[in-house]
């Protein structure tokens, strides 16, 4: 005897929202109806093992979906453990209070995108409304005293339940498709969302009798029963590449949320080759049932190379991607693996040496990117920078954690320069102080390297200290320079002179305490840009939207010890022309060397010049 019944008043007003196309990816229906076959055949597993009389206890705990493009059906069957009639009543004509109150005053609020957020409140049935006109539910429960049951609706109002003969254990969901809809009764279409979604699902899929997920969900396995061939093939699968993975991390949590992950950082960085950002690949799984394949908040945009996958029991199943990023549970996943993260590249620097090179190699920009953005993690990050210094040989690489074991005790900072090249760096006028003193220089060969360090500010409670800045304090040398030098009062007057010429080029001229091989140099008093930050930032300014400070008067240090230097004494009271060419020279050489030199057609006229004066000699 048909018996028919009212939807409850929330269940309608949700009905009522999803028939107007709440869904804008309506495909998603098929992953939910895939998602609550694959629940009700693991309660059947469950319940198998405390009650020994199981309705049709020898069918197989699998999935059958079947596609009729002529009639405009897809059919959903699972052998899982079915319902009861009051479950029915239960389960599809009464959305679970908390979940459907909630669902509407979100709705009713107005400000939530409307996409996803069926799922999120479990009420992810009715999404089938989005695409049927008429859906029919055949189901009998586990228990094979109870009858089996044809629910039955259109979704306009009321709902039907008959009693059903011949009904197999398990559920069998009949979707008869909207007109506009109909391509949803299309094998192809339809595998291509099964695997797009619930690729991983435990229970075997069978679309039109040939099964369709046939890939492992090892991430849920132990990883001793792991070989590295399936973690291979799974990366190739998940990540579509053809290559082997550098490194790969495989966790599980309970606290402080649930979370099983497998992730996978690949061998070349897509980025250096043009390809442009990278975005991020790192899938996200609610109990094996895709929820994102690119989830936004899940990783720092800094983690963007890592590929895998991410399951956590704890999420909802279709979490609302526009909630994605405040939701305390994602922060929770993104902070968890952020840490191990960390933790893993910083093993692999000190049991891999060379894996970590490798991947630095590839890689390192992106941990610097890190250190720039993710202060949280900012000290963390420090210990894996890697870079050249004047105690390594060309090539090789030492880690700020290393410097600091080689420093003497009473060293307070960590010094680096900046250089286009290695050569460059141990050509310019400051390595020569500190190579004397045998104290160690970092070679920062990447433009950004100077913001990273700034951005750092200390590591191991030790500064960071830029080699030409007049913060510098270095030793005094215990020997005397060899050879002629000038006398402090010829120093003096020499500086004043130098200062009267260079009029408002210069803030002040003194006599170096650093210089050994170089007649001049320019100390960088501008403690939050250096030159080659200034230099970033006009190129980043060409359509000079943004005010860059000009370069102020600058510090001008010289060497009474070198020749040059002394020959320009002598130059005053011979020849004051050439001593004023030769000065200027100077300067600009020194302003070059420092990369604040900002047009250099003047210095290259004047050399001319100079030129042309010594060649008729």
């Amino acid at each position: 005897m048909s018996e028919t019944h009212e939807f409850q008043t929330e269940t309608q007003r949700v009905l009522d929202i999803v028939i107007n196309s709440l869904y804008t990816d309506k495909d998603i229906f098929v992953r939910e109806l895939v998602s609550n076959a694959s629940d009700a055949l693991e309660k059947l597993r469950h319940t198998q093992i405390t009650e020994k009389k199981i309705h049709d206890d020898n069918l197989s705990l699998e999935i059958n979906i079947t596609t009729d493009d002529k009639a405009g059906i897809l059919t959903i069957q699972d052998f899982g453990i079915g319902m009861t009639r009051d479950e029915l009543v239960e389960n599809l004509g009464t959305i679970a209070h908390s979940g459907s109150k909630k669902f509407l005053e979100t709705m009713e609020d107005g400000d939530d995108p409307k996409d996803n957020l069926i799922g999120q409140f479990g009420v992810g049935f009715y999404s089938t409304f989005m695409v049927a006109d008429k859906v029919k539910v055949y189901t009998h429960s586990w228990d094979s005293k109870a009858p089996g049951f044809l629910w039955e609706s259109e979704g306009a109002g009321n709902y039907t339940i008959d009693e059903s003969e011949g009904q197999r254990r398990g559920t069998k969901i009949v979707v008869h498709l909207k007109k506009d809809c109909k391509d949803f009764a299309g094998e192809d279409r339809v595998k291509q969302i099964i695997k797009q979604y619930s690729s991983f699902v435990q229970f075997p899929i069978n679309l039109n009798g040939e099964r369709v997920n046939t890939v492992d969900a090892i991430w849920l396995r132990n990883k001793s029963e792991i070989k590295d061939e399936e973690y291979t093939e799974f990366y190739k699968f998940q990540s579509n590449a053809f290559d082997e993975p550098l490194l790969r991390m495989h966790f599980n949590a309970d606290a402080p949320i649930s979370i099983n992950a497998l992730l996978f950082i690949p061998k070349e960085n897509t980025e250096r080759f043009g390809f442009g950002k990278m975005e991020q690949s790192v899938a996200l799984h609610c109990r094996k049932v895709m929820i994102d394949s690119e989830p936004k908040g899940l990783l720092p945009d800094w983690l963007r190379f890592l590929k895998g996958v991410v399951d956590s029991a704890d999420l909802p199943l279709n979490i609302s991607r526009e909630t994605m990023q405040d939701s305390a549970l994602i922060q929770k996943l993104n902070s968890l693996i952020t840490k191990r993260l960390i933790k893993l590249l910083n093993d692999t620097a000190k049991k891999k040496p060379e894996t970590y090179e490798t991947f630095w190699n590839q890689f390192g920009i992106f941990i610097k990117e890190g250190i720039h953005l993710d202060y949280g993690n900012r000290d963390k990050l420090g210990k894996l920078l890697r870079y050249e210094s004047s105690y390594t040989d060309s090539g090789k690489l030492t880690s700020l954690a290393d410097y600091v074991s080689r420093m003497p005790e009473d060293q307070e900072n960590i010094y680096y320069l900046f250089g286009q090249n290695r050569v460059s760096i141990e050509a310019g006028p400051f390595l020569d102080a500190f190579k004397a003193r045998n104290v160690e220089v970092l070679y920062l060969l990447e433009e950004a390297d100077e913001i990273i360090l700034r951005d750092l500010g200390k590591f191991e409670e030790k500064k960071l200290l830029s080699g030409d800045s007049e913060e510098v304090k270095l030793q005094k040398l215990d020997t005397e320079p060899e050879g002629e030098s000038l006398d402090e009062e010829t120093t003096k007057s020499l500086c004043e002179w130098i200062s009267g010429k260079l009029d408002k080029k210069v803030s002040s001229v003194e006599a170096s305490d650093r210089l050994i091989g170089s007649p001049a140099c320019i100390m960088n008093a501008d403690k939050s840009m250096t030159a080659n930050m200034r230099r970033m930032m006009q190129a980043m300014n060409k359509e000079g939207d943004q005010a860059i400070p000009a370069i102020p008067p600058v510090k001008f240090q010289i060497n009474p010890s070198h020749k040059l230097i002394l020959n320009l004494q002598g130059l005053r009271t011979e020849n004051e022309e050439v001593a004023n060419l030769v000065i200027e020279q100077i300067f600009d050489n020194a302003l070059a060397t420092g990369d604040m030199l900002e047009d250099p057609r003047e210095m290259v006229a004047r050399s001319y010049q100079i030129l042309e004066m010594l060649s008729k000699n």
